[in-house]
């Protein structure tokens, strides 16, 4: 029985403790064991969040979860790491992993293990626990400025006034940037390969009360 879709948690059994490295960053986009997701780590308002970034299938469905106005929910942006707390004295962080073979939260830590690898674990009850190492594919992503509440420049209202009897000669115009190629968006930016982009700007994460 698996704890959680696209995290591959094993509920009993399988499990070998690793010692985890020190000052490692749990952020990113990281593949699941069994290849199938993506999962986005970043950290919004404090806490570390993860949700679906890939699909190896795209469309997939919360179809299980127990509240029926959200069985049509995508599952690509769907947060499966959940407010996830750091520990003191250790690089590790707890919170609670969304489940959603059942549509249920469980308790749940991920532990970076040097800077490719993140090891999740949870558990049932307190007990049951299980878990699996994700695979680094993406590089560690900075604060969100939505995340550190910035506003970013004030907009222009306009061209600065001419003084009078002066002429302006035109500013030459840069070259046409090449296009990029498909694929090269980087985590936290949306576009044709990224269809997600900022996780902190999720409704699910951006609305969750501290």
């Amino acid at each position: 029985m698996r704890l959680a879709l696209y995290t591959g948690l094993i509920l009993a059994g399988g499990y070998t403790c690793l010692t985890p490295a020190l000052a490692a960053d749990p952020t990113g986009d990281w593949r699941v064991a069994d290849g199938v997701a993506n999962i986005r780590v970043a950290q919004c308002n404090g806490s570390m969040w993860g949700a679906v970034s890939w699909e190896k299938q795209p469309g997939g469905r919360d179809e299980n979860n127990p509240d029926a106005s959200k069985k049509t929910r995508p599952t690509l942006g769907m947060a499966t790491l959940i407010d996830m707390k750091k520990k003191p004295g250790a690089d590790q962080w707890e919170g609670q992993v969304y489940n959603a073979k059942d549509g249920q939260l469980y308790s749940a830590t991920i532990t970076p293990v040097g800077t490719d690898q993140l090891e999740i674990k949870g558990c049932v009850m307190g007990f049951l626990c299980g878990g699996e190492t994700w695979t680094r594919v993406g590089p560690p992503i900075p604060l969100s400025p939505a995340n550190a509440m910035a506003k970013g420049a004030p907009k222009s209202t306009g061209p600065a006034p001419k003084a009078q009897g002066t002429t302006v000669a035109a500013a030459p115009q840069p070259a046409p940037a090449a296009p990029k190629p498909a694929g090269t968006a980087k985590p936290g930016q949306k576009g044709a390969a990224d269809q997600v982009g900022d996780i902190c700007l999720l409704p699910e994460i951006a609305g969750f009360a501290h």
